[in-house]
């Protein structure tokens, strides 16, 4: 099984690189290469550019499968298809929950109603980050058919996840003391393992399944993640509620309460296509120790300890 995979350098990414290796895969990645440490010498690295277009490296080649990680807009999916021709026998794009319209009960699946598409946007935020997408799905579908898949991952974590959304509560629990909370303690949330995301990945690809298929974690709660990395760290947190307002705009994992439900997808589909749940508590423990191992370098979310002790004093 030939797999080539755009933006096999990213987080998730190399998920997908590790997983299809294991399986026996020959796996080629196309990326520009100047960031993160080299992928396995077993893979094969092409160099280009979708910012600029830059596909040359793509103009030879054939793989029975393709893992589009990198796509954002129409343009990247377009320029990369177009590149690729018929010498690719599969599509996966890996797409995003974000795609499905507001306002959905807790629970629904991949049938659910999607936003309008959006084929362009000078910069992606959280009112066109979803509908870019859902064109750049559109545009799969209709040039591939029964040949592309849709993977639609919600919020990816584990280790080597260096964005801080769900790190910066892994340490903080670690960290033990009074921890500042501006949601309630049970507010809902479904991690999904970045290895997870790779293994359904590759078994898609292996079982040559078409359609959609939500990457969705186990149903746990804001608390749960917060108290597993304080237990494997030997300490222990007291979670002070503080109010939602109180802390700066996109902190982490944090949602307003009316939009709970609609976080919350299905993953069954997936789960019977072969995704495993790796549960939280493992993890935790292994982020806990790729981050340790790397320095635990300061995060650009969240609260420093200064901030949090100054908002704990007020409440």
């Amino acid at each position: 099984m030939r797999i080539l995979v755009l933006g096999g350098n990213g987080f998730v990414g190399r998920a997908v690189v590790a997983d299809a290796l294991k399986h026996g895969a020959e796996v080629t990645s196309f990326s520009r290469g100047i960031s993160g440490t080299p992928l396995p010498s077993e893979v094969t690295q092409l160099v280009g550019d979708r910012d600029t277009g830059e596909y040359s490296a793509l103009r030879t080649g054939a793989w029975d499968a393709v893992v589009d990680l990198s796509g954002f807009r129409t343009r990247d999916i377009d320029q990369a298809m177009d590149a690729l021709g018929d010498r690719v026998g599969r599509y996966v794009f890996v797409s995003s929950h974000a795609v499905y319209v507001r306002d959905l009960p807790a629970g629904t699946d991949e049938t659910a109603p999607r936003r309008e598409p959006m084929r362009d946007a000078e910069v992606l935020t959280n009112a066109t980050y979803g509908p870019c997408k859902v064109a750049c799905e559109d545009d799969v579908w209709e040039r591939y058919g029964d040949r592309a898949t849709i993977v639609r991952p919600g919020r990816v974590t584990g280790p080597g996840d260096a964005s801080g959304t769900a790190l910066y509560w892994i340490r903080r629990g670690a960290r033990g003391g009074r921890v500042a909370l501006p949601t309630k303690p049970e507010a809902p949330l479904q991690l999904i393992d970045s290895r997870d995301v790779g293994r359904l990945i590759v078994q898609l690809i292996a079982d040559g399944r078409p359609g959609a298929y939500n990457a969705i974690g186990p149903d746990s709660t804001i608390a749960e993640l917060i108290e597993l990395a304080a237990d494997l760290a030997g300490t222990t947190v007291e979670l002070v509620q503080v109010p939602f307002d109180a802390v700066p705009p996109r902190f982490p994992l944090m949602d307003p309460e009316a939009e709970w439900g609609e976080r919350r997808r299905n993953p069954a589909k997936a789960l019977a296509a072969g995704m495993s749940h790796t549960p939280l508590r493992q993890t935790v423990a292994d982020t806990l120790a790729w981050d340790a191992a790397r320095g635990t370098p300061d995060l650009s979310v969240g609260l420093t300890p200064e901030q949090e002790l100054e908002l704990l004093r007020k409440s």
